[in-house]
């Protein structure tokens, strides 16, 4: 039962959401994919305008949350990512190391058990599979469209459950 009390929740994913991940797509293109240095790299992303603009406005009246389909190994960097660029403190959730699963499904399980006992207010993803998801089972749904697509990283996101 969602406990009206609490402050609304806005989540937030983070690759091509909140950080923009165009420098480290590379790793990901030709058939070997280099995921290591593709995490490796998150660190020395720029953050994007309209997400960090729209997780600030969130904070004024949401608790946000940050959603994202990177491992959990990658916490520290994460952490730190948001930490430098002072996005509001939050919960984050991280897809274990070993999950493969794509995002989708992954993002909505979470989405389902924070709306347990909170409103959920919105989704902020790039993911569109992720948004549609979302969408049908009942959520407000922002779309990130404001980074830069990649082709590889849309198949890793679906077909290799790595982000």
């Amino acid at each position: 039962m969602t406990d009206h009390s609490r402050p609304p929740i806005a989540v937030f994913d983070l690759d091509n959401t909140l950080a923009d991940t165009a420098h480290r797509q590379h790793f990901l293109e030709g058939r070997r994919r280099d995921w290591a240095a593709f995490f490796a790299a998150a660190p020395a992303d720029p953050p994007l305008a309209e997400g960090m603009a729209l997780a600030m406005e969130s904070a004024r009246v949401c608790e946000v949350v940050y959603l994202t389909g990177r491992p959990e190994r990658y916490r520290r960097d994460t952490l730190e990512w948001l930490a430098a660029r002072q996005l509001p403190e939050g919960r984050v959730f991280m897809r274990d190391d070993a999950d493969r699963r794509p995002a989708r499904f992954t993002k909505l399980a979470i989405l389902r058990r924070l709306a347990r006992d909170h409103e959920v207010r919105m989704l902020v993803d790039d993911d569109e599979l992720v948004c549609d998801d979302a969408e049908r089972a009942g959520f407000t749904v922002v779309r990130a469209r404001w980074a830069r697509k990649s082709a590889a990283l849309e198949e890793a996101q679906e077909r290799e459950g790595r982000t």
